[in-house]
């Protein structure tokens, strides 16, 4: 289906390329907005999209913002670095909503008030913008995605015209808190967002910035404005909603956060309870453990210092994550017996500190890392406590 979509894509958009068309009186702009849909992460918030109808000149086009090419040089490289290249891709609108609905996903179009000049200056601004030198644009998940750029076409091309009220938000959400609210039906993508991104995310969202989703780009729309020479109007003339013949697709579960943390902690306090008893440490257990939060907190660190995230900048999650602990994962096996008794008093220090200010951290930590976090303060303080004690 997406091999289709992109075929068509291309071929509108060579179909367009140097045309001067001019709009009849028919035509109409409209905002589009897809329902969130729950099978894939990146589908989880929805989708936004410009449609550009005109029955006389028999255009029905969709301008998605959201495609991008996986053959673009260097495209894992930039994926990481944060400098992945989105682009402007043109397909049949009737193509695009078929796809949406064949998933169950509703379609929202509103359209938009325009006089015949305005939607012509918008017609021409995405005729422009989906040349092949104009269509790609570095892609910022918060900031300038699919959604934003829907908006900020319309402010470049209407200018002062248009008018946002942004009133009708009375919420103080994060963009982590934001972001929360679209993924409680996939607990491992929130928790894998949460470890990854920053203290950024966990700012006071302002009323602009509530339109990095879709859902929100479409009530901002609901409640602006554009100015006319007879006064002030509602920006959208009206909404044509397009419902799914079908019931929201169901997916398999797999195990919650919940269950497998919590039976991790299960595991580490019964192995804890009889390394104490034997007063010997399973090396394998503390092996693991260390591996993976310190490949973890390796990751954290280049994501902050390294990349271009800016939301992956000052992340708490090092608290628990050290870059670290890949070292010492080593060092188990190795005779630094003081350096690693030191280490473990440093460690298990940090993280019952980190448990008691778990609530009062200006960052939102995932509440799933709990029983990770007192899994891993039970193997540090039994590590230091029987070291201290020189029984290993």
């Amino acid at each position: 289906m997406r091999i289709i979509l992109v075929l068509f894509s291309l071929l509108f958009s060579i179909q367009l390329l140097g045309q001067q068309i001019q709009l009849s009186e028919r035509a109409h702009i409209g905002v589009i907005t897809c329902a969130p849909f729950q099978g894939e992460l990146y589908s989880a918030f929805g989708h936004s999209a410009i449609r550009v109808y005109d029955p006389v000149n028999r255009i029905d086009y969709a301008y998605n913002y959201g495609t991008f090419n996986f053959n673009q040089p260097n495209f894992y490289l930039n994926f990481t670095r944060g400098r992945l290249l989105y682009k402007l891709s043109v397909q049949s609108y009737p193509d695009f909503r078929y796809y949406y609905l064949y998933y169950n996903r509703w379609v929202h179009e509103q359209i938009i008030d325009l006089n015949q000049q305005q939607k012509q200056q918008l017609f021409d601004f995405l005729q422009q913008n989906a040349q092949p030198e104009n269509q790609e644009y570095l892609y910022d998940y918060f900031y300038n995605n699919c959604a934003t750029i829907i908006r900020d076409v319309f402010v470049n091309v209407l200018g002062d015209n248009i008018k946002f009220d942004d009133s009708y938000i009375t919420t103080d959400y994060t963009i982590r808190d934001l972001t929360d609210l679209y993924l409680k039906e996939q607990p491992w993508g929130d928790l894998g967002i949460d470890i990854c991104l920053g203290l950024p995310m966990d700012k006071k969202a302002t009323p602009y910035d509530y339109m990095f989703l879709p859902d929100y780009i479409e009530s901002s729309f609901n409640h602006a404005t554009i100015i006319t020479d007879n006064g002030s109007k509602p920006l959208v003339k009206e909404t044509v909603i397009s419902d799914p013949p079908g019931k929201p697709m169901a997916f398999d579960s797999v195990p919650h956060p919940w269950t497998v943390f919590g039976a991790l902690l299960v595991v580490v306090v019964a192995v804890s309870f009889f390394d104490f008893k034997k007063k010997k440490v399973s090396r394998w257990v503390d092996f693991a453990l260390l591996f993976i939060t310190g490949t973890i907190g390796c990751l954290l660190f280049i994501l902050w210092v390294a990349t271009d995230h800016k939301a992956a900048a000052n992340n708490f999650n090092l608290l628990w994550a050290f870059p670290t602990n890949l070292i010492a994962a080593f060092l188990l096996f190795g005779k630094q017996k003081e350096i690693l008794k030191k280490y473990f008093r440093f460690l298990t220090g940090i993280t019952l500190l980190l448990l008691i200010t778990w609530v009062f951290l200006p960052q939102q930590l995932n509440v799933f890392l709990i029983p990770v976090v007192i899994s891993l303060a039970i193997r540090y303080g039994l590590n230091y406590s029987l070291r201290k004690k020189a029984y290993i």
